[in-house]
């Protein structure tokens, strides 16, 4: 069970309360967090959660575009958390088309990834040859 606000130091359980405004409730990975390092090492959790912050609150991109990018890096890396930026993007204004030009966006440097490297490498290999066929 995650601990409750109630077993935190106020700035911790502050912290704990923004998952809960991004996602609706509070996910299992970083409830583990909060419940395992809240009690073997709060400072940890403290930084961790301060870095967090840090990133995912700028006044460079607005909410809705964080996650949108963070959607999309965790899709690429195949990471089950893609999910829950997805939802966040969505409770912060993301569209349907939005979420799936992350997709499309996601899928096509997957997809030109291999040919790009590829083709550098046999281009470069060919060179060394001479340039032959």
């Amino acid at each position: 069970m995650p601990a409750s606000k109630d077993d935190l130091p106020p700035d911790l359980a502050q912290f704990r309360d923004t998952y809960v405004e991004l996602f609706g409730s509070l996910p299992p990975l970083p409830a583990a967090r909060f419940e395992f390092s809240g009690k073997i090492n709060p400072e940890f959790l403290r930084l961790a959660e301060r870095l967090r912050a840090h990133t995912f609150y700028s006044d460079v991109f607005d909410l809705k575009t964080t996650h949108l990018i963070l959607f999309g890096m965790l899709l690429v890396e195949h990471n089950a958390a893609a999910q829950m930026h997805a939802l966040a993007a969505r409770r912060a204004g993301a569209s349907w088309n939005e979420l799936h030009k992350v997709i499309e966006l996601a899928s096509t440097t997957g997809a030109l990834g291999p040919a790009n490297q590829g083709s550098a490498m046999l281009k470069n290999l060919r060179d060394k040859e001479g340039g032959g066929s």
